[in-house]
């Protein structure tokens, strides 16, 4: 290699490496003038199901101010839970009326699954992550072959009776909500443990403790997205599709089938009846099951 080629080769590292450096600077410039990661301010007049939040006691400001933060600064996750709840908050929101249940409790719903079938660790299924013999009590349908706890309202229905049972036991909706985290048995030793009636001044497993914070969080971040920075039209919003209702009181032998001949699919048959677990429906019984199908 001879010098003018060395030369060049020198120089054109030079001019690169201050380019990249220039640059560098210029993207770290705009960054910090562009991107602030902000405290959020909480409306101190916040309440669940009309009980205050005493954000006076240091304690609760912190456990509140953590799920702020939180649901906040998660992005991805509260953009998706605004977008699911424009799907099925219509669903929730006329049973829990018809219930006598404050309309914050649909909020319980989106932190227990996000809106999704999921199922738990421990087992919880649905929406409302509903364990096995707690639907059964409360007259839903468990099996292999049919799961009620998948069946959006059906679930809600039986999430609404343990709420109501646990407002009875306790008195308030902020305990009921609570004993709908951690059970009423677990809410009512640790009341008697601790020797106080609000949940409040109770000291709860951090899962129960985050639980109520975390509720009212995401209650006030739904509920005024554009305060906390989430931007979005209308039709970025999720919808569901508009459907029909067959009656079925026999044995469908192969689901496939069944919903080829309801101009459908078996996907989009299961999406829409969830609870429906296997490619049969049993029902040696002859119950009457309602099947939606999607309408075009």
């Amino acid at each position: 290699m001879n010098f003018s080629t060395k030369l060049f080769l020198s120089l054109a590292v030079v001019f690169v490496s201050v380019f990249f450096l220039a640059n560098t600077s210029e993207l770290e410039k705009r960054t910090s003038e562009s991107y602030a990661i902000k405290a959020i301010k909480i409306p101190y007049n916040i309440t669940f199901a009309g009980e205050r939040i005493p954000l006076e006691i240091q304690d609760v400001k912190e456990r509140v101010d953590r799920e702020f933060l939180v649901n906040t600064y998660w992005q991805s996750n509260t953009l998706l839970l605004i977008k699911r709840t424009h799907k099925f908050f219509p669903i929730i929101e006329p049973i829990l009326k018809d219930n006598g249940i404050p309309e914050d409790f649909k909020y319980l719903a989106v932190i227990e699954s996000g809106l999704m079938n999921v199922t738990s660790s421990a087992g919880a299924k649905g929406f409302w992550q509903l364990m096995s013999h707690t639907a059964k009590e409360r007259g839903l349908e468990v099996n292999s072959n049919v799961d009620e706890r998948y069946h959006i309202e059906k679930a809600t229905q039986a999430a609404c009776d343990y709420l109501l049972h646990s407002k009875e036991l306790f008195g308030t909706w902020t305990l009921a909500a609570a004993a709908y985290n951690a059970g009423n048995r677990d809410i009512q030793r640790q009341l008697d443990k601790q020797q106080v009636s609000n949940y409040y001044d109770l000291l709860l497993a951090d899962e129960t403790q985050r639980y109520l914070p975390r509720v009212i969080a995401v209650k006030e971040i739904l509920t005024h997205p554009e305060n906390y920075g989430f931007v979005f039209e209308n039709e970025d919003l999720y919808r569901l599709q508009r459907t029909k209702t067959v009656v079925v009181d026999t044995v469908i032998s192969n689901i496939a089938n069944f919903a080829l001949q309801m101009n459908t699919n078996y996907k989009e048959l299961k999406i829409y009846n969830p609870w429906l677990r296997e490619n049969k429906l049993n029902n040696r019984s002859r119950k009457v099951y309602q099947i939606k199908i999607p309408v075009e």
